[in-house]
């Protein structure tokens, strides 16, 4: 359905002017590309849950807030909206959810880091929940800064869920993660490097926002069975990102939502390597990252951080490696007259929301 809606969705983004026109130098693109992709993402996922998915309070929840969130993100993806507005926004929309049954009570640990083996959280949990709904939501958006990266990741993300939910037997979680994935696989076409629409906020908020309720149903639900840092690993890639762009401003006495070049697909970038090489590792580490939660859900938390480290280890030598010969291939560029490697592919806009 998304694959089939995002022409109209397209041609109706450029007749309402819902355009990103690059008009400073973080953005990657050199011409105006079509936002609103994410309305298709929207209207693939809805079209999927309502036809195959047994529509529960929790699920009934979800969709309310993510049209809540598809409101907002038109409106900004249109017309730029002030950033407390869309937070005020984001805040409605976790809101919704949580009234209709969707929140972290109880968070467990497989090394017992509790006395009990688990934390319940009682008058905590409503804070907590919201605060997790509103900060992914606001994550995924922020890595949204190449062609096909927040797509990716977040279809990658919704694999490992499903797959969890799979083996504790959440059938109806599963349902709902699929519809999901077949959503953004079939909108991913039109928005790898070079893009021909941009997911824009509509997309990207909407991503994390389902993101984060179908964590707390499929993953923290789950107490009996799966550790809390399972969906701290799953997001791992946006949640690390932008808590170290938060720190980092913070550090800077800046503001914390003003944009920067420091983030991770920019710092793969600046070694010199293209866009859609700096997409790709970005996938294998999200990859990686969904293994080691599925690892650890399955077979503990030991075996999950060798894992987890054997790749660190073995994705630092290759991005060093590559940056090598990186550097050699453009030092006999440069030579011979030609341009430099890392300037090829660049054609996304390198957008910041808070």
């Amino acid at each position: 359905m998304s694959f089939a809606a995002t022409p109209v969705i397209k041609t109706f983004a450029r007749k309402i002017g819902a355009m990103d026109v690059p008009r400073d130098d973080r953005r990657m693109h050199d011409h105006p590309i079509p936002r609103l992709g994410g309305l298709a993402i929207f209207l693939g996922f809805l079209l999927s849950v309502l036809l195959f998915a047994q529509i529960t309070k929790q699920v009934r929840g979800i969709l309310l807030g993510s049209v809540v969130i598809v409101i907002i993100g038109v409106m900004d993806d249109t017309f730029t909206l002030k950033p407390w507005m869309k937070l005020l926004g984001q805040i409605a929309a976790a809101v919704i959810a949580i009234m209709h049954g969707i929140e972290i009570n109880v968070l467990t640990n497989p090394i017992q880091l509790f006395s009990e083996g688990y934390l319940v959280l009682n008058w905590l949990s409503l804070p907590i929940t919201l605060i997790w709904i509103v900060a992914i939501t606001n994550a995924v958006n922020l890595i949204d800064g190449l062609d096909g990266l927040s797509v990716g990741v977040s279809a990658i993300a919704s694999v490992t869920m499903l797959v969890i939910s799979l083996l504790v037997s959440e059938s109806n979680v599963a349902i709902i993660l699929a519809a999901l994935v077949g959503a953004c696989v079939g909108f991913i076409p039109y928005n790898i490097n070079p893009a021909k629409i941009f997911a824009g906020d509509t997309g990207a908020l909407l991503l994390g926002y389902i993101l984060s309720t179908m964590s707390i149903i499929g993953l923290f639900k789950t107490y009996a069975i799966i550790s809390f840092a399972v969906p701290f690993i799953v997001l791992g890639l946006p949640i690390f990102d932008t808590a170290w762009a938060f720190f980092r401003r913070i550090a800077k006495g800046q503001k914390p939502w003003m944009p920067d070049r420091q983030h991770l697909h920019h710092r793969l970038m600046n070694l010199g390597l293209s866009q859609k090489q700096a997409v790709a590792i970005l996938y294998c580490v999200s990859i990686v990252l969904g293994l080691s939660a599925v690892v650890l859900a399955t077979s503990g938390a030991v075996k999950a951080l060798i894992f987890a480290l054997c790749f660190i280890v073995a994705a630092a030598g290759g991005v060093l490696i590559m940056r090598s010969s990186l550097k050699n291939h453009n030092h006999t560029a440069k030579d011979n007259g030609e341009c430099n490697v890392s300037d090829a592919g660049l054609n996304r806009e390198d957008k910041e929301k808070p």
